[in-house]
């Protein structure tokens, strides 16, 4: 178990732990190298917690608080975020601390009795509000929807510190160092994306209203509930979000095909080739059937252009397509290029399932539209080639 550790060199603890052992995040995402959980605990005048942890991690987690300070009472408890994984603890914590108050909105005491039938010991506060604990001033900021209604993030005045909830999180255990100048920060970053697009994406315009709302607060940490703390460059992660959110790409291409035959895959290599052919390498190529949506989704919002291929099955898309334009459309990814190939052989569907999902997300298409019938001819992939040039000439003219 990582011990708890001074995040200000004085009194400002990170008792977080790390989930190891959860598969997939809610239920969905994969956790190849785990999670953690970030709680924090000010032993100031007044003792303060900033969020718990999931439920399966809450005995080591009540050990790090008793390390940080001892049989001192726990005065405070702030919830910025309701979603289990960080509030799993809650009841357990009141239980061993009789004098404990919980903080939060009012949101917040709502999702308390709903969540865990807690409408005691609960200090309701407005946003902006401020609470003194002795050296500390904290003050709330609300920022609903990012991702939930009732979030909110906590600004310790003092020692300017943002205890940030899910905002600027990100995916992977902390393994060893908890700061973002201690751990392989290009990991974390790929991470913080994945978690962004899969988890946070879809409300982009509520992220922008946070950061501009929080844009005049002085920043020396940023401490998320997930992923490593922002201590050497704290503005680096909230600029990534901050272009994240306004759908801002880098100039490459995600390919994103399926194939049953062998017949699709060889449309995608001829527009891989073709990419190449026009001297561009930033390419990433995932099949449907094998790669996790989450990893697609990522990739799509981090580069600019999009292709996508898919065989006909039974008179429609390929289903595991069908799993990923979905996604897309949900997530409401902007301001992408899209390429699209196709490929049947008694039947049809596919391509034109493409093409109706292009139309409602409204992504321009670059051509040619390629549909092959049964194993694609030469023509087909040389308009598979041409694709992969135009694609790169867009690029490179900054429109794709």
């Amino acid at each position: 178990m990582n011990e708890p550790k001074l995040i200000n060199g004085r009194d400002i603890y990170w008792i977080g732990v790390n989930d190891r052992e959860t598969d997939l995040f809610e239920g969905l995402w994969p956790l190849p190298r785990g999670v953690s959980y970030n709680s924090y605990l000010i032993a100031d005048e007044k003792t303060v917690l900033l969020d718990t942890v999931k439920g399966n991690s809450a005995i080591p987690f009540t050990e790090k608080v008793r390390l940080v300070i001892g049989e001192r009472p726990l005065d405070y408890l702030v919830v910025n975020h309701m979603e289990p994984d960080h509030s799993g603890a809650l009841k357990l914590m009141l239980e061993l601390h009789p004098r404990l108050q919980l903080v939060g909105n009012a949101k917040t005491a709502r999702f308390l009795a709903d969540f865990y039938g807690i409408t005691e010991r609960i200090q309701v506060v407005e946003d902006g509000e401020t609470l003194r604990t002795g050296r500390h001033e904290l003050q709330f900021h609300f920022v609903p929807m990012v991702h939930w209604p009732e979030t909110m993030v906590t600004h310790d005045r003092t020692d300017r510190v943002l205890f940030s909830m899910d905002a600027f999180g990100g995916f992977g255990a902390l393994d060893g160092g908890i700061f973002d100048d201690e751990v392989d920060i290009d990991y974390y970053e790929d991470e913080s994306l994945r978690y962004f697009s899969n988890i946070v994406g879809k409300y982009s315009a509520m992220v922008q209203k946070a950061i501009q709302k929080l844009g005049g607060l002085e920043l020396a940490v940023v401490a998320p509930t997930h992923g490593p703390i922002w201590r050497k460059d704290p503005a680096r992660i909230v600029g990534l979000y901050d272009r994240w959110s306004r759908h801002v790409a880098e100039p490459g291409v995600v390919i994103a095909y399926g194939s049953m035959y062998g017949n699709t895959e060889r449309m995608m290599d001829a527009v891989a080739q073709g990419i190449q052919e026009a001297g561009f390498g930033k390419v990433r190529i995932h099949n449907v059937s094998r790669s996790h949506l989450s990893y697609i989704l990522r990739d799509a919002w981090r580069f600019s252009s999009v292709v996508l291929g898919s065989p006909a099955y039974d008179q429609d898309i390929f289903p595991p397509m069908e799993s990923l334009l979905r996604l897309l459309a949900a997530k409401k990814l902007r301001n992408r290029t899209l390429g699209i190939f196709g490929n049947f052989a008694w039947s049809g569907g596919a391509v034109s399932r493409l093409q109706a999902f292009a139309e409602e997300v409204a992504w321009p298409l670059a051509g040619p539209v390629v549909e092959a019938k049964c194993a694609p001819k030469p023509a087909d992939l040389e308009g598979c080639r041409k694709l992969g040039r135009e694609l790169v000439g867009r690029i490179r003219a900054g429109g794709g």
